[in-house]
């Protein structure tokens, strides 16, 4: 494991975790997929990594010696822009992992099967990607300036800047709420279920924990709706999913 033979443009991906059996468990894994590994097992070392080496992916525990995970996404997310995939024990810290306040694009919890963490790595990789290319294309393609615009109601989107107002009021969003709102808005007053949410927007065919999508449109709400109780623009289908209102 030690010795990586690989493809010059293999992904990189960094795992952080102080249990070694899950390390070498990732790594043997991960390589195998032929992505290349970097370890760290402590949080300041995981900082130091990140910021040195960039990769293109982060898998981060939040229990760790040092600096404790969260504080060590928040510390990452605020120099580099790098999907980070929090590994974490507890259900109740799925909030904070998935909050603003520090940037997480996803988590997954232990005890995990090796199959669907890969394919989490792989959703996300696939998600920068596509962002990536929409960006490029955005910028060869720039003569359809009306087209770059979704406007439903209060809501406005500018799909060039990738940029969110309500009421005229920019809002600031992560990429992935960005990509929620971009998904409804575009089909307004169309219930979307939380499952189509999370193959379309996160790329989970089969594997995702639902309380993703719920919690990430919580936090949709804090941002833009003027009381979260009673929610005008990201109305929730009871029983089936969310949807944008373009009264």
């Amino acid at each position: 494991m030690d010795e990586q033979i690989m493809d010059k443009d293999a992904k990189t991906i960094l795992i952080v975790d102080d249990e070694k059996p899950i390390v070498d468990i990732l790594v043997y894994n991960l390589q195998k997929e032929g992505y290349r590994t970097i370890e760290a097992n402590d949080g300041i070392t995981a900082v130091d990594m990140a910021l040195e080496q960039k990769p293109d992916l982060i898998l981060l525990d939040i229990m760790l010696p040092r600096l404790d995970g969260l504080s060590v996404c928040k510390r990452i997310k605020n120099s580099l822009n790098v999907p980070i995939l929090m590994l974490t024990a507890k259900d109740g810290e799925i909030d904070k992992i998935l909050g603003l306040e520090l940037g997480a694009d996803d988590y997954i919890t232990k005890p995990f099967s090796v199959r669907e963490l890969v394919a989490r790595v792989k959703a996300n990789l696939r998600k920068v990607e596509a962002v990536s290319e929409s960006r490029e294309n955005t910028a060869v393609v720039d003569n359809k300036k009306k087209d770059s615009k979704i406007v439903v109601g209060d809501l406005e989107l500018d799909l060039d800047k990738f940029e969110v107002k309500v009421r005229g009021e920019i809002i600031d969003l992560t990429l992935r709420e960005f990509e929620v709102l971009k998904f409804l808005a575009s089909q307004p007053e169309q219930v979307v279920t939380r499952e189509t949410l999370l193959e379309k927007v996160w790329g989970y065919e089969y594997f995702g924990d639902i309380r993703t999508v719920d919690v990430t449109v919580r936090r949709i709400r804090e941002k833009i709706e003027k009381d979260t109780s009673a929610p005008k623009i990201l109305i929730t289908k009871r029983g089936v999913g969310y949807y944008i209102s373009s009264r």
